[in-house]
């Protein structure tokens, strides 16, 4: 593995970590039920945003695995199928 590789991948576990941390706090509050509604639906809604974040997140890293080269046999045969196999090896 190469130091692009390992960059790649302490970067996004990092956003990650942090993007979870976020969900936690807000997920705590939310609990506790000491703020109004208002305050409530709107940390929910944030809460929907981080996770959504995280997703994408992990999807481009696995593009950014590819585009580099990476580990583009991996990801095109356990991810994305046949057809990126073929399309890579053409």
């Amino acid at each position: 593995m190469d130091i692009l590789f390992w960059g790649l991948t302490l970067g996004v576990i990092g956003k990650v970590l942090l993007g979870i941390t976020v969900m936690l706090v807000h997920w705590k509050i939310v609990k506790e039920h000491k703020i109004d509604r208002k305050v409530l639906k709107e940390m929910r809604r944030e809460w929907n945003i981080a996770f959504l974040a995280i997703i994408l997140i992990i999807i481009g890293y696995l593009l950014e695995l590819m585009a580099f080269g990476i580990a583009p046999d991996i990801l095109c045969n356990f991810i994305l199928g046949q057809e990126c196999a073929q399309m890579l090896a053409s």
